[in-house]
């Protein structure tokens, strides 16, 4: 029965701030006073050009995979309509502006964020806020407001790294051995072709490239270096 009252309790958008990109540092946080109706996620990948000689239209080489979007709207209502209290929307306003847009001088920046609502979980920075006033007292006071805020997602270096894996002929790769593996096999893995099997034999100290032995580990320098030069 607590399980069932659980999943059927109301949580509300939660922003995070941290001082730190590995998002060990919390420092405040922003709690929405309404839960979005919706929030979209924009996935995008840059492409250059690549155009063959004597073609006239250009064929899309992938460059790279861009940050993910993420776009939120959050309501800031002061009249007390829907909750009952009444909201001083002016300072909510620069309660949001301090702690997820504002520089913030003892890191030198604007704070990492992380957006926790249901299944989203969002490490990102703030790259855009749009705030419309809607509603007004006769004397000008504010009563409600609209944020539209746009958050970059966010991965550390040493986190992006580990994601993306890099197979890239132009960084040094290590490998291990396995069973019946061929040299001519691994060189083309990591190289995209075989051509260089004999001079990552030498680099090595291999005696023979036909027999590896299991367990074995193996250096494959990057191609731009020592594999290229040793092939001339």
């Amino acid at each position: 029965m607590a399980e069932a009252e659980n999943k059927g309790e109301l949580k509300k958008l939660l922003i995070e701030c941290y001082s730190d990109e590995k998002y060990q540092e919390l420092v405040d946080k922003f709690e929405a006073l309404f839960n979005p109706n919706k929030y979209s996620l924009k996935y995008e990948i840059e492409y250059g050009e690549r155009k063959p000689h004597g073609t006239a239209h250009s064929a899309p080489s992938f460059s790279n995979i861009k940050p993910q979007q993420l776009s939120l709207e959050f309501l800031i209502d002061g009249t007390g309509v829907t909750t009952g209290k009444k909201e001083k929307v002016a300072e909510k306003i620069r309660e949001f502006l301090k702690k997820v847009y504002e520089y913030d001088g003892s890191i030198h920046r604007n704070r990492y964020l992380r957006i926790v609502w249901g299944e989203l979980i969002f490490d990102c920075i703030l790259k855009s806020a749009n705030i419309t006033y809607t509603l007004f007292e006769p004397s000008g006071k504010p009563l409600r407001a609209k944020i539209n805020a746009e958050f970059e997602g966010f991965v550390n270096d040493e986190l992006r790294e580990k994601r993306e894996n890099k197979q890239s002929p132009d960084v040094t790769h290590i490998r291990i051995v396995e069973g019946g593996q061929r040299l001519d096999s691994l060189t083309n893995s990591i190289y995209r072709t075989p051509d260089y099997y004999i001079d990552v034999a030498k680099i090595n100290g291999l005696v023979s490239f036909r027999k590896l032995k299991e367990g074995q580990e193996l250096i494959f320098p990057p191609l731009m270096d020592e594999v290229k030069d040793g092939s001339q």
